[in-house]
């Protein structure tokens, strides 16, 4: 079986280890499409995670995401032309998995979806649009739920189907409990909520995200923000960031590593988000922390029905309601686990040295 594994985002890396770690460096490439240039969400969790250095690594010089897609596309099939491969392995909804699954769509090579099958019907998110897409023209979907399998079902996908759990659980069965050995972050906020904002819907709209940062700083409770790149910038366009730095309650920080942010949430009261992988990774036994999550819909609904996740929304009045609720009750009153047991990649590495 020769593969690639193609990514481009902190999240990718992450939930991609556990398979990395397990597939021979021999028969097996890695490509990275540099979608998250920034070092501290690239380069460092590769390092972190011990897994070996990606054998190409695709210099970007666009950021808008149609022609991001379309260079993505054009430099990957110039590599993946060349591989002679049997599959080529994806993960997730950003627009490296699109790109990939289009070039490798195109040169006849059968693509393997990993977190196959979530959907948020929410049009508004380009995530949306590229899962729906990969899923579409894959030949192997693993899907991380009972969940998500029926949505594939639903959509009458023609390649076939696996519900193997999400590998982001595997990841956090492996790291969590060195990572307060290799933490490089000192905590000395005691009763801290972790907050977390990088959705395109939420931080490029200045109205959304004005709420969102309204109610952080009206709910008078330490706050712990790690700032992603995104957000800084347009924290500082709308005039907001100052609001913060200069506030009692929220501690600015910069991207933190992966066993920094393992830390940040295993020490946390509770989490405030809107991305998935944190949603998904709080289900974990390890971490079992109750998250808001400020968004109107939810891709991983699996961790609300478990309990452990709640959809907020923006608003400022719905969002310290939560919080104020969540602070008298943040324990977790199930032991319900949606996403697996941590063998997920052990279950699809099985697939697919079966089918090629």
């Amino acid at each position: 079986m020769k593969t690639a594994i193609v990514m481009g985002t902190r999240p990718e890396i992450i939930k991609l280890s556990p398979l990395i770690k397990q597939l021979s460096k021999k028969n097996n490439s890695i490509i990275f499409t540099g979608q998250h240039y920034d070092y501290n969400l690239s380069l460092q969790f590769i390092e972190e995670l011990g897994i070996y250095k990606p054998d190409y690594w695709l210099e970007l010089t666009k950021s808008n995401p149609s022609t991001q897609v379309g260079e993505i596309i054009i430099k990957l099939g110039k590599i993946l032309s060349k591989l002679n491969l049997d599959s080529v392995i994806v993960l997730g909804d950003t627009n490296t998995v699109l790109a990939a699954g289009i070039a490798s769509l195109k040169l006849g090579i059968p693509i393997s979806h990993v977190e196959a099958g979530p959907r948020s019907f929410d049009w508004r998110m380009p995530e949306e649009h590229n899962r729906i897409q990969v899923d579409h023209i894959s030949e192997l979907l693993f899907a991380p739920s009972q969940y998500a399998k029926k949505n594939l079902l639903s959509e009458h996908v023609h390649g076939k189907i696996f519900v193997t759990g999400n590998t982001v659980i595997d990841a956090i069965e492996m790291y969590a409990d060195v990572a307060s050995k290799r933490s490089h972050f000192s905590i000395d906020v005691e009763d801290f909520i972790l907050m977390t904002l990088h959705r395109a819907e939420n931080v490029d709209d200045k109205s959304t995200l004005s709420s969102i940062v309204k109610a952080i700083l009206d709910s008078q409770q330490n706050v712990i923000f790690p700032v992603h790149p995104r957000t800084n910038e347009k924290l500082h366009r709308f005039g907001l960031y100052e609001k913060l730095s200069n506030s009692k309650n929220v501690l600015l920080i910069k991207p933190v590593g992966y066993f920094d942010m393992l830390e940040l949430m295993k020490k946390c009261s509770f989490i405030i988000t809107d991305s998935g992988g944190i949603q998904q990774e709080a289900t974990s036994p390890k971490i079992r922390k109750k998250v808001l999550v400020t968004r109107r819909t939810t891709d991983s609904p699996e961790a609300v029905i478990a309990g452990v996740a709640k959809v907020v929304g923006t608003e400022t009045s719905l969002i310290l309601k939560e919080i104020k609720r969540t602070i008298r009750d943040p324990k977790i009153h199930t032991k319900n686990t949606p996403y697996g047991k941590g063998d997920a990649a052990k279950q699809i590495i099985k697939i697919l040295q079966k089918y090629y």
